[in-house]
């Protein structure tokens, strides 16, 4: 008795962990699940395929995600190289595996798109109207145009903006997202250096794709506020450190990968020449450089005023300034 009931319970724990949301179709059952008034989509699959065997986790999740919608919509399979080959000549199956879509009367076309989790829920719900379990994603960092928010943002003369033009099959497109989504929050408190992305298959922003030369994904272009005509083709790596590096340089930027300011943050280029300069001058000679050095900043802004209140302390005789400020800075 005892071992009649550990085999039960062993029988009753396996039924569980092999449980799955997805119907099996054969020739028996086929007729009497697909086209009775619900929509489904089907894998036709081989036991023996690479592909279906990377599917297999994906789409007993994709199952799960509708589970509660089993009464709009079906996920199921077909072993098309065994039992259910019958069915997989009756609809034209030549490879593994084939995704087909039918509607409620029973009709299949063909499923072309992705085969992540995300792209064959999107389809499911676009074709059915049931909505997944999926959480949807948090909005990327990065800004999404299209054909109708294109010009406002990229032509803008005020802001110089950096384009990926992407498709959503590409598969360097989704590898260059998680580091185009860093980039962006590194630029996130630049607000006149934008860093967006256009999805150039979709079939309204086609006209951008082509007017752009966008030839192949993903295409990357840079547009400067000073230029909008002849955008800069992006052509350096594609890593964070190289995007931040090509937009400092073309933004007038300071920023570092992580987002916080670089050392060159606040610094100018003239001021830095006219400080050395003023270090190892004497005399009249510091005196001219520090007037040269007021001119300077009302012409180009008090940002730089630092500058000269360094130079003041060193005029009056503390010359151990610089050297405190450096180490309190460290």
């Amino acid at each position: 008795m005892r071992l009649s009931f550990g085999l039960f319970a062993a029988v009753v724990s396996l039924g569980g962990t092999l449980a799955s949301n997805v119907i099996d179709l054969t020739p028996d059952n086929f007729d009497s699940v697909i086209g009775q008034g619900k929509p489904a989509l089907v894998e036709f699959f081989a036991p023996w395929c690479g592909h279906c065997k990377k599917l297999a986790p994906t789409y007993e999740e994709l199952a799960d995600v509708f589970s509660h919608a089993k009464d709009k919509v079906i996920v199921a399979k077909v072993d098309a190289d065994g039992e259910g080959k019958p069915l997989g000549q009756r609809f034209g199956v030549t490879g593994f595996p084939t995704l087909k879509w039918f509607g409620p009367d029973g009709v299949p076309e063909a499923y072309e798109g992705g085969r992540e989790l995300n792209d064959l829920a999107g389809f499911i719900t676009a074709k059915s109207g049931a909505k997944s379990k999926i959480k949807p994603p948090a909005p990327p960092a990065f800004k999404i145009l299209d054909a109708h928010t294109f010009d406002d943002v990229v032509l803008d003369p005020s802001k110089d903006v950096l384009v990926t033009f992407t498709a959503p099959w590409c598969g360097h497109c989704k590898s260059l997202k998680p580091i185009y989504e860093k980039v962006a929050l590194d630029f996130a408190n630049e607000p006149n250096c934008v860093v967006a992305n256009v999805d150039a298959d979709a079939a309204a922003n086609r006209p951008l794709a082509e007017k752009y030369g966008v030839g192949s994904f993903p295409t990357i272009k840079f547009f400067s506020k000073d230029n909008k005509d002849e955008p800069l083709a992006y052509e350096s790596e594609r890593t964070e450190e190289a995007f931040v590096k090509f937009l400092n340089r073309a933004c007038g930027t300071h920023r570092a990968p992580g987002g916080l300011l670089n050392d060159f943050a606040g610094r100018n280029p003239e001021f830095d020449s006219m400080a050395s300069r003023f270090i190892v001058a004497t005399g009249s000679a510091r005196d001219t450089l520090y007037k040269d050095a007021e001119l300077f900043a009302k012409a180009f802004g008090q940002k730089y005023k630092y500058y000269l209140r360094v130079m003041e302390k060193m005029m009056n005789s503390t010359e151990d300034y610089v050297e405190k400020e450096s180490t309190r800075y460290v």
